[in-house]
C-alpha cells in the first residue's frame, strides 16, 4: 500500500467494501497517509482509552509522527478521539471522502469471536436496487482484520447520519459485550474458511486455532460500533453470511431474500 489521494482508492457499489486498505492509515481529505505502528507492543496488554491514545500516538508515517500529522492538518488531536469500529466500506477512503469526515486516523485491528456480516437490508443511494451495508454477529473463535477509527464527537455523528441516510433508529451505536477488539500489525491474517466452522444446527463454531496475537487488546468499554437494527442480518437456514466468505454481489444474488433474518440482538451481546 502507497500514499495516494481518497478519490484514487477504489471503489465500487456492486463490489463494496472491497478493496480497503490493508494497513493502518490517515484519512485526509487530500491525502490518505500509510502508517506504521509502534515497534514494540505487548500482546497480553488491555488497553484503557487512554492507553490506546498512547499507543496510537506511537504510529507514524515518514514525514512525522501521528500526533505530529493532525496538528499539521489543523485536525483535532488524539485526546479528544474516541475508537469507533469502522465496518465495510466505512473503512474505504473513497467513502470517507463521501461522508466529509475529515481528518481521521483509522488503525488496522482485529476482531475475535465476532464476524463482519452482511445486513438485512439495501440502501439504494449508489445504484439500484442497491448496496448492503456491514453489521457483526458473534462467532466463537472467529477472528479477522477490521479498522478501528479514532474520531471526534462530531465525526462520530457524521458517520452516523450518513449510514442511517435519514431512517433514524436503523442504525445504532452499542459497546460490544463480547468478542474482542487487539491492535494489529501489517502482517496478513487470514480469516477461518467456511471450511473451518462447524455448525451443530443451533452455533456456527470455529474450529481451528487462532493465530498468535501480534498487539495488545483494546477495552472494549472503549470501542463504539454501529450494528444494523431494522433487519438486523442475514439469516441462510440458521447460518450467517459472512462477508469473509461472500463479496457483495455474490450474496445479493445468490442468498438475499431467499431466506430471513437474525434480530440484531440475537447474535450479538452489548453492554
Amino acid at each position: 500500500m502507497e500514499d495516494t489521494a481518497p478519490r484514487l482508492w477504489p471503489y465500487s457499489p456492486n463490489n463494496s467494501p472491497v478493496p480497503l486498505p490493508p494497513r493502518s492509515f490517515l484519512f485526509t481529505p487530500s491525502n490518505v497517509l500509510v502508517l506504521s505502528p509502534p515497534a514494540e507492543s505487548v500482546a497480553d496488554e488491555s488497553l484503557s482509552i487512554d492507553g490506546l491514545r498512547g499507543v496510537a500516538a506511537g504510529y507514524s508515517h515518514s514525514t512525522g509522527d501521528l500526533p505530529t500529522l493532525l496538528q499539521a492538518a489543523q485536525a483535532p488531536g488524539l485526546d479528544v478521539r474516541k475508537p469507533v469500529l469502522l465496518l465495510g466500506e466505512l473503512a474505504n477512503p473513497y467513502r470517507l471522502q463521501d461522508i466529509n469526515i475529515g481528518p481521521l486516523p483509522v488503525l488496522r485491528v482485529r476482531l475475535e469471536g465476532v464476524c463482519t456480516t452482511w445486513s438485512d437490508g439495501l440502501d439504494s443511494r449508489d445504484m439500484q436496487p442497491g448496496v448492503h451495508h456491514v453489521t457483526l454477529a458473534r462467532t466463537p473463535g472467529w477472528w479477522e482484520a477490521v479498522h478501528l477509527g479514532l474520531a471526534t464527537v462530531e465525526q462520530l455523528k457524521r458517520i452516523r447520519t450518513w449510514i442511517e441516510n435519514g431512517v433514524s433508529g436503523s442504525w445504532r451505536p452499542v459497546r460490544l459485550g463480547e468478542g474482542v477488539v487487539r491492535l494489529e500489525g501489517d502482517a496478513p491474517l487470514d480469516p477461518p474458511s467456511s471450511d473451518d466452522i462447524a455448525w451443530d444446527g443451533t452455533v456456527e463454531r470455529v474450529e481451528r486455532p487462532t493465530p498468535v496475537p501480534s498487539g495488545p487488546m483494546v477495552d472494549l468499554s472503549a470501542v463504539m460500533a454501529l450494528v444494523h437494527t431494522r433487519q438486523g442480518c442475514y439469516n441462510h437456514r440458521g447460518r450467517l453470511a459472512r462477508c469473509a466468505h461472500l463479496q457483495q454481489r455474490a450474496f445479493h444474488e445468490g442468498l438475499f431474500r431467499r431466506g430471513s433474518s437474525h434480530r440484531w440482538d440475537a447474535v450479538l451481546k452489548v453492554r
